[in-house]
Order: C-alpha cells, then sequence, then structure tokens
C-alpha cells in the first residue's frame, strides 16, 4: 500500500486549470522533490492532498485512507508546511509546536524539544513566533510539519531562505524523518538541494506532469555530474518570459 495516492487530480480556478491530471504514488520512507516553474501547480497540489483546496476531480489515499471519505483520519496523518509558514503569532516556538503535536495526539515533550534542537530552535524556543526571521518562521513551520505520528510530510518551498547551517540541520532531519518510513514530498525551487536529498524527482509545467524520474533513472541522470537536473529541468519546461 502507498503512503499517499494521487490519481487524476484536477484542481480549477475559476476557468484556468491549476493541477490537470496528476497521477503520483510514493512509498513510506520516500523524498520526492517536486520542481517546476512558478505557476506550475505545485503549491496547489499540495493544498489539495492537504485537503485545503478543493480538488474538481481524482481521488487522494493517504495511508490507504480516502481523502474525500475520511478526510478527519486522513489529515491525521499528514504534517503541511506551507508557504508563508501559517504560524500561532503570539505563541512562542515550543508552545506552537507542542500545539500542534498535542492536536495530533502527541504529547512527548522530549522529543518535541529534540526535533527544536536538531532544526538549531532549541535557542529561540521562547521566543513568540511574531519576532521571528523569515528563515526560523520556516525552520519552525518545518518542525510543526514533522512532529508527532504523521505518515506524510508535504513542504511547500520549505527549505528556501535557510542559511547553510540550517539547510544542512533540515535535510539532515529530513534523512532521519524519511528513514522511520515517513513519505515526504516537498515542492522546490532549489535544484541542489532536489539533488542532494530526493530519491526522486518529479516535474510539473502548466498543470501537469512532464517528468517522474525514480530511483535508477535519477541515479543515471545524477551520473551526467554537477548541473545535469538543471539541463533536464530546462530542456522539459519551456521558458515563458515575463507575463
Amino acid at each position: 500500500m502507498s503512503a499517499l495516492s494521487i490519481q487524476g487530480l484536477v484542481v480549477h480556478y475559476g476557468r484556468r486549470v491549476a493541477v490537470d491530471g496528476l497521477e503520483l504514488e510514493l512509498a513510506g520512507g520516500e523524498i520526492l522533490g517536486l520542481l517546476g516553474p512558478n505557476g506550475a501547480g505545485k503549491s496547489t497540489a499540495l493544498a489539495a492532498v492537504a485537503g485545503a483546496v478543493m480538488p474538481s476531480a481524482g481521488k487522494i489515499t493517504v495511508g490507504g485512507v480516502d481523502l474525500a471519505a475520511d478526510p478527519l483520519a486522513a489529515k491525521a496523518k499528514i504534517g503541511f508546511a506551507d508557504q508563508p509558514p501559517s504560524l500561532y503569532e503570539f505563541f512562542t516556538v515550543a508552545e506552537h509546536v507542542a500545539f500542534v503535536a498535542e492536536a495530533r495526539g502527541d504529547r512527548d515533550l522530549d522529543g518535541q524539544r529534540r526535533l527544536l534542537a536538531d532544526l538549531g530552535l532549541a535557542g529561540i524556543a521562547d521566543r513568540p513566533c511574531r519576532e521571528l526571521s523569515f528563515g526560523m518562521r520556516q525552520r519552525v513551520g518545518l518542525a510543526a510539519a514533522l512532529v508527532g505520528d504523521v505518515g506524510v510530510v508535504l513542504l511547500d518551498e520549505t527549505l528556501n531562505g535557510l542559511d547553510p547551517h540550517a539547510a544542512r540541520s533540515a535535510r539532515d532531519v529530513l534523512t532521519a524523518v524519511a528513514g522511520r518510513g515517513v513519505a515526504i514530498l516537498m515542492s522546490t525551487h532549489l535544484l541542489g538541494v532536489a539533488e542532494r536529498l530526493c530519491h526522486r524527482i518529479a516535474i510539473m509545467d502548466r498543470g501537469k506532469l512532464v517528468v517522474d524520474l525514480a530511483a535508477g533513472a535519477l541515479d543515471a541522470v545524477l551520473a551526467g555530474g554537477p548541473g545535469a537536473v538543471e539541463e533536464l529541468y530546462l530542456s522539459k519546461v519551456a521558458d515563458a518570459g515575463p507575463t
């Protein structure tokens, strides 16, 4: 059984088709990097999987649970870091993460402290979220997505804006989380991050999936050396130019 199954997902914004027949299956422990230009439909697809956007068609199952048929049970298995991060501004960092964890039935305060430390947030755990810089907010959003017993994690450009130390810490944490069997679907424009972190790379353009490279196929591309993913991306996605 897939950790996440997306079958024929279609999302409209008025007359515009934002996501057009998306098909993806993620196994537990898999990290999939979702690439594509601005407006390709990446964020909309993630929001639909999280239950924040109503699809026009298609089926989404999370750990075998149909999102449409049992949304609460499906959403309970999902951690979602949206863009920009949705934080409780007057909570401290520790309070925000603890609140999200408790909503998922997790009261492991020691585990929450370890997660904050691993993401470099221990030193600001008592600061209100409203006082945080962009990069710190990104890390808090990531911590909230990962805390508790989730089976699927959705990250929408969550590693953007991190300094090199924070970015490495985030990659290490995500690798460890995937090692525990959690499936991670992350949209990003950071091709280098996708090359280093992801087991699989997919590319969307104009709402459609145009590339899906798993395991061996991705390894073959990466064997082309630095910039190989960039070259693949440029060959599959046309430059639309200014609009």
